[in-house]
């Protein structure tokens, strides 16, 4: 009779466990999920964050809140995500420009890159582009490199932050062309531009996303753009590679990030929803306007994609000789 009381006892423990096992992707219907984007409002990165959390909130009708979170190159988003409780409810939408360059550019990290996040997947891409103002002489990326080598030093590229993708693939570019630009960080766009027009700087590199609306209001004038293949968005725009200089092509994407120890029935539950989001025709065609590629797959897609970027650029800002801060 103990016996069988015992077992009684021990198959309601079981039979009362087995929801909170399961329970966990059907809990991101509860309480809000919180996209953070490292960026203030209004820019690239807060767009994109956006449209992808709002088509998997009409989908899903899940309770998504963007929070922007800017500051230290990112750092504080991806800190606020990591220390984050690992369910589901709060999400990153970080990018080359932060999770896969801050470890090498960063001293004191509060974060492992490889440990306390958890892949989810692939949102997009965006090629960098170098521009020139409409007048320039320069009408290709040749015209620089042929006056950077007959002044070393003295041809001035604005780049978005020192040890950005910007910095680093105008690295590239001069290693590749054999010539040395003079570097000159802004925050962005709206600092950058003025430099420009007066002629302190002769060529400026951004995203395509952050660029476009400029290159179709005949503002500037595009050069190049740095991706394996020519951006949906500027289709007469050549690559770096069909200009001549091999090498040149890594894209700046972005990918959901989610807590390190988030359990793997929440982020396939995530992934399922970011893939299905990001086939819908609706949302396809207001990225590919915004200057975005649309990106997916599995979180190891993600994986690998962080994994071979951090040994890219890591040996990038080491030739470069970029000091940590």
């Amino acid at each position: 009779m103990r016996f069988l009381k015992n077992l009684a006892a021990a198959t309601a423990l079981t039979l009362c466990a087995l929801p909170a096992l399961t329970a966990h992707a059907a809990d991101l219907a509860g309480a809000p999920t919180t996209f953070i984007s490292p960026f203030p409002p209004g820019g690239g990165t807060d767009m994109l964050t956006r449209m992808v959390s709002n088509a998997i909130g009409q989908n899903t009708h899940w309770n998504i809140v963007v929070e922007n979170k800017p500051g230290a190159g990112g750092n504080l988003a991806l800190d606020a995500t990591a220390r984050a409780r690992p369910d589901g409810h709060t999400l990153v939408m970080a990018q080359t420009d932060n999770i896969v360059l801050n470890p090498w550019l960063y001293t004191k990290l509060t974060y492992d890159v490889f440990k306390d996040f958890r892949p989810v997947g692939l949102a997009a891409s965006s090629p960098s582009v170098f521009v020139v103002l409409p007048e320039s002489p320069y009408k290709n990326i040749a015209d620089v490199v042929k006056d950077a080598k007959a002044k070393p030093g003295q041809i001035s590229l604005g780049i978005p932050g020192i040890g950005g993708s910007g910095d680093l693939l105008g690295h590239l570019w001069g290693k590749a062309a054999g010539m040395q630009l003079m570097h000159v960080p802004y925050r962005g766009w709206g600092q950058a531009f003025p430099d420009l027009m007066s002629g302190r700087i002769a060529v400026y590199t951004g995203s395509v996303a952050t660029l476009l609306p400029q290159i179709r209001g005949g503002k500037v004038r595009a050069l190049a753009v740095v991706a394996k293949e020519r951006s949906p968005a500027l289709p007469d725009v050549p690559t770096f590679t069909e200009s001549g200089f091999k090498g040149i092509d890594q894209t700046i994407w972005w990918g959901l990030f989610a807590p390190g120890k988030t359990p793997d029935d929440v982020i396939k539950t995530l992934n399922t929803e970011l893939n299905k989001a990001l086939t819908q025709p609706e949302l396809v065609q207001k990225l590919e306007e915004a200057g975005y590629s649309v990106m997916k797959g599995t979180p190891d897609d993600l994986a690998k994609q962080l994994q071979a970027d951090h040994d890219v650029f890591g040996k990038v800002v080491q030739d470069a000789g970029i000091p940590k801060q």
